[in-house]
């Protein structure tokens, strides 16, 4: 009789604080990781011709053509080069 009762209180003692790191880590961590790649994603859905973007590598340019998962960006005058879309990281004004 005894022992049920300690053991349940123990098992709960010990589901508690992994509950509460899980939620932790959902608020401070995954949860705005989330954010942050629906918002990228939202953006290199509108990229169009004629946007001035900045790549992941620090590239700045224009771009002249998007294709399904490749931009083309002019970084100087005749100058076009082919990156993949994702890593286009920002639209620059």
């Amino acid at each position: 009789m005894f022992g049920s009762g300690a053991q349940g209180q123990s098992i709960l003692q010990t589901i508690i604080p992994l509950l509460l790191m899980f939620a932790i880590f959902y608020f401070l961590l995954i949860r705005p990781q989330q954010k942050k790649a629906k918002d990228h994603r939202i953006m290199l859905d509108a990229l169009k011709k004629g946007d001035s973007v900045v790549t992941a590598g620090g590239i700045h340019g224009k771009v002249t053509s998007v294709d399904d998962s490749v931009v083309t960006l002019e970084v100087a005058t005749g100058v076009n080069i082919k990156v993949n879309k994702g890593h286009v990281s920002a639209i620059s004004k």
